[in-house]
């Protein structure tokens, strides 16, 4: 049977064949947003106060009650906050994302007349242009605008209310839309009525538009004024729709934008549920009837649009102007990728679910036998007790630490799954110790929330606490979790939250948190916190002193610095393999550098090729493990013939040979903001900082392949550029990965020891630059100096140039001539 034509079966309950997840003309306050009307702002200019760091200036609707815009800017960010002048009650804002409020710089008036008011700071050309009716705000550099927040009207703010009592002998008034909301069978009570947010920006002179992940989709963000908006909601979307624009397990609200020599981004900062819609609007208008050399040419742009649910807007522009400095500022609002620990860049094999202990030594002992090096073996829900996190399965894992002292003996870890549901079980101290605690959301009426998952009935923890958060965190203690030891690490799963049978397979929006706040406010920032938690947690563990390694499903903006993420239930089949590539991207262009996909797919059983093409593309990815669902059969990479097993173990023998390249990687994104992997143009995917230091690399994604194109990059091919194409020839052993020498090649080198905080906290590292420059007769590696001659091999069939018995340190300054 054809992989296209197999049944994919849930692994979660049946839904009856209903529509699972909502489109956006069900979503009241897309609607409302939508199709209006929408509010004139003016900004009234007699308002404005030049604050210390910023400025104030009070919005006036034509109807309803007036709002005040905050203001600051810097030469690398301007932000722009929007709230209520005289609230009733505060609104929800965003905590723990960024990791600290940016700080502006003193504005000044450059100009002011009775229309606008313009703004400027600082040495360099930046300004922003405040203009009164209708309101409008641009960001400029120079006289040119780059972006303009609210281009079309489209700003809304639902300001919060009391809701409205009948009046004697009267009905109460009640629209569904405003303050409860039905989908299906479920009731969504809004406690404070509508309380959304939306506003429009235009990117003037930008065609070209990333970001957003998580989406199955291209990496280039699709023009939606024909279909959905990008969905902001963190869902648990098993074998997710190609293509599609519907949210999966996380969110990161960032959209960059690039053309030549200029790029910026777009950061709104909300954690409730968000739409975003774009629109491209060409650089010549296509007017029926008029001859091409007639038509009028404009400029190109393109238009956001940002609806959130609730909470205030929040908006940032990150000014660039090149794609590495918005990495950096997105960076410094967010936080950078963490260091990871080394032997988390190893290849990791995991499947839901390996049966006992018996069975990990087995496949421990396999990847030994055949030779294959890994680092992490990793175990699912199946090695609890009954689905009880924090405990193992009495009779298949019974002695837990004499496993884990086993992997230890061989220098490789275990990770387990830790999911944010508790199972009910009044005879479980854990869960009566977080019942008593407090720890648990409630619902609507003050009760505990009760959902269903794996265990069953099962509690939800509140990590938006940060009482929760401590406790939990606690729970990580070696002598709190039994079984455990100091080389165990830590899987969060199904943390969007996922509650089988609820509203989208999640939690009801107006559930409640620590703080009085309903789950709509930060149903988005859910798994994050679980993700701080375990982070937290694992450091405690070790006094300070040792790096964690937590992997999460479910994030959000400033995930990058807590660890790493997957793009979760895939299927195995050439498409998923295909879409994985814009889709880590995505990722990496967001700033969640560490990420990757389920090699070989989570659901389905690969063939041989497909298996084999998903290693080579996954070894160069940040993020490398293969895991597959517990109904698929078991694929270790030796199980499909010699062939196979030979293929498989190049490319991991290879993904280990390049383990100091990708760590040092790994320490510019987390110095710089960086990311490990980046994007050049379709297929290929390009790894590196600096042009002459860079590996390319272009998976083979087709079934059958004997030639792939590669698109080689011109000379400032960071992001986006002019390329130049070849054909190469592949076979089942070989995809393409090249160094770009041009002549020459730079690059650093990083080292440390590999897994505490001493690079931190005691500055002990190595970073050492290399040069290769080549004239008539010679080339150079440049560090230094050092007049002794070495041993050396030359293989001509393969050009490789092998030097031997070196004794040099990284320590030390030398340079080898080859005459």
């Amino acid at each position: 049977m054809e992989m296209a034509e197999e049944t994919i079966v849930s692994l979660v309950p049946d839904d009856e064949g209903k529509q699972k997840f909502r489109k956006c003309d069900q979503i009241s306050f897309y609607r409302r947003q939508t199709l209006g009307p929408n509010l004139q702002y003016r900004a009234c200019l007699d308002t404005l106060v030049l604050t210390e760091r910023g400025a104030r200036v009070e919005l006036e609707p034509d109807c309803g009650v007036r709002l005040i815009l905050s203001l600051s800017a810097s030469d690398e960010t301007v932000r722009v906050q929007i709230d209520e002048l005289q609230p009733i009650r505060t609104r929800y804002s965003v905590p723990d994302v960024l990791t600290k409020e940016p700080v502006g710089e003193p504005l000044r008036v450059a100009k002011e007349t009775r229309d606008l008011v313009s703004l400027t700071w600082g040495e360099k050309q930046y300004q922003v242009r405040v203009w009164a009716c209708p309101f409008r705000l641009e960001v400029l550099c120079g006289e040119e605008a780059m972006v303009t927040f609210n281009s079309r009207d489209k700003l809304h703010f639902d300001t919060l209310q009391d809701r409205p009592s009948a009046e004697p002998g009267q009905r109460q008034q009640d629209d569904s839309s405003l303050w409860q909301e039905t989908w299906r069978e479920f009731v969504d009570i809004k406690a404070n009525g509508p309380s959304s947010v939306g506003a429009d920006l235009c990117l003037h002179g930008y065609n070209h538009v990333y970001g957003l992940p998580e989406h199955a989709d291209s990496l280039k963000l699709s023009d939606t004024r024909h279909g959905e908006p990008y969905r902001l909601y963190n869902l648990d979307v098993f074998a997710y729709d190609l293509h599609s624009r519907l949210g999966l397990y996380g969110s990161v609200p960032l959209v960059l934008a690039h053309k030549t020599n200029q790029s910026i981004g777009v950061f709104w900062l909300n954690t409730s549920e968000t739409l975003v819609d774009v629109q491209y609007n060409p650089q010549e208008t296509e007017e029926e009837g008029t001859p091409p050399m007639k038509r009028r040419r404009v400029p190109p742009q393109t238009d956001l649009r940002w609806l959130s649910e609730s909470g205030l807007i929040d908006c940032m522009v990150l000014l660039g102007p090149s794609p590495s400095q918005v990495m950096s500022q997105y960076a410094q609002l967010t936080g950078y990728q963490a260091l990871p620990p080394l032997f988390s860049l190893g290849y990791h094999q995991c499947r839901w679910n390996y049966e006992d202990e018996a069975d990990v030594k087995a496949v421990d002992a396999g990847f030994d036998h055949h030779n294959i090096p890994y680092d992490v073996i990793w175990l699912d829900i199946e090695h609890t007790d009954g689905k009880r996190y924090f405990t193992w399965d009495p009779v298949c894992f019974p002695d837990p630490v004499s496993l884990q002292r086993h992997l230890e003996d061989r220098k490789r870890k275990l990770v387990v799954i830790n999911d944010p549901h508790i199972k009910v079980d009044p005879d479980w101290s854990l869960y009566c110790e977080a019942r008593d605690g407090g720890h648990f959301v409630k619902d609507r009426e003050g009760q505990i929330y009760q959902g269903s998952c794996w265990p069953g009935d099962s509690n939800y923890l509140d990590f938006s606490s940060p009482a929760t958060r401590a406790w939990y965190s606690q729970r990580f203690a070696l002598e709190r979790y039994s079984g455990s030891t100091s080389s165990l690490f830590v899987w969060n799963d199904m943390n969007e939250p996922s509650v089988f049978g609820g509203p989208e397979q999640t939690m009801p929006k107006d559930a409640m948190h620590h703080g009085g706040w309903e789950h709509r406010e930060l149903h988005n920032l859910y798994g994050f916190h679980q993700h701080m938690a375990t982070v937290q947690g694992l450091i405690t563990r070790s006094g300070g002193l040792e790096r964690p390694f937590a992997l999460s499903r479910s994030f959000f903006a400033g995930s990058q610095r807590l660890g790493a993420v997957w793009t979760g239930d895939n299927v195995a089949s050439w498409d998923y393999l295909k879409i994985s590539i814009p889709m880590i991207l995505s990722l990496s262009l967001a700033g969640i550098s560490f990420c990757g996909a389920d090699v070989g797919g989570f659901v389905k059983d690969p063939d041989p090729e497909l298996l084999v093409r998903w290693y080579q593309a996954g070894a160069l990815t940040p993020f490398f493990r293969g895991h597959a669902a517990m109904n698929t059969k078991r694929r270790e990479p030796w199980l499909f013939g010699d062939q196979v097993t030979s293929a498989i173990r190049c490319v991991i023998q290879q993904r280990y040979l390049l383990l100091p390249y990708w760590y040092t990687l790994f320490h510019q994104a987390h110095t710089a903001g960086l990311p490990p992997l980046r994007y050049v143009l379709p297929p290929a995917g390009l790894f590196g900082v600096l042009p002459r230091g860079a590996l390319m690399a272009c998976p083979v994604t087709e079934p059958g392949a004997t030639e792939v194109k590669v698109l080689l990059p011109g000379s400032e091919y960071m992001y986006f550029s002019s390329h130049s194409r070849l054909y190469l020839d592949v076979n089942i052993t070989k995809c393409f990965i090249d160094c770009l020498l041009q002549g020459g090649a730079e690059g650093e080198l990083y080292l440390d020891d590999g897994h505490s905080f001493r690079y931190r906290d005691r500055r002990e590292f190595i970073l050492r630059r290399f040069s290769l420059r080549s004239d008539q007769n010679s080339c150079v590696v440049l560090t230094g100096y050092q007049d002794v001659p070495v041993k050396f091999l030359f293989d001509e069939a393969r050009h490789m140039l092998t030097l031997e018995d070196l004794n040099v340190g990284l320590g030390k300054d030398w340079d080898i001539k080859i005459l």
